[in-house]
């Protein structure tokens, strides 16, 4: 059985394309690109499945139209529409960290460096501006500038940050 921390969101499934099983698939990350994946992870009716992929091309630097194995017909292929696509964090390329999309880190614990306690769980990254902010569990807005970032272990899943001093008490 796949856990949640085991991947992570990269995308979401569109309408079926044509009549052979095809699905547009609307993409965050392009990770399934860049590594050596053979499949993805959708999550169908609150389960992690794996779906082996045939093939896929893009249509835009946000779109691809992708054909799993075994969904066959058009009818297959609309029961996985708007189902969201993740990748297995084990698979994800680390050693060129410029390459990891934002994304890749809900999940991760965020320490704060200077007293080593616990800040929060990340629970979303807002990347949409060009302030990026990671988004904790508890609502808290944090700030996520690679030159606040002292540390990242991937293993441990924890992220180490020195934050300004007073951010948290606002």
């Amino acid at each position: 059985m796949i856990r949640p921390e085991e991947v992570y969101r990269i995308g979401r499934l569109g309408k079926a394309h044509g009549v052979k099983g095809e699905l547009s698939f609307q993409f965050d990350d392009d990770v399934f690109d860049r590594a050596e994946a053979d499949y993805l992870i959708i999550e169908v009716d609150g389960i992690l499945v794996p779906f082996f992929i045939e093939e896929y091309r893009f249509r835009s630097d946000s779109t691809a139209i992708l054909k799993l194995e075994d969904i066959d017909t058009q009818e297959r292929a609309r029961e996985l529409t708007n189902c969201d696509v993740y990748f297995p964090r084990a698979l994800t390329p680390h050693d060129d960290e410029e390459e990891l999309r934002w994304s890749f880190f809900v999940g991760f614990d965020l320490v704060e460096a200077r007293s080593g306690k616990s800040v929060g769980r990340i629970a979303h990254v807002d990347d949409t501006t060009a302030n990026i902010l990671f988004e904790l569990e508890d609502g808290t807005l944090i700030p996520a500038a690679e030159e606040l970032i002292t540390d990242v272990d991937h293993d441990a899943r924890r992220i180490t940050i020195d934050l300004p001093e007073g951010l948290l008490e606002l």
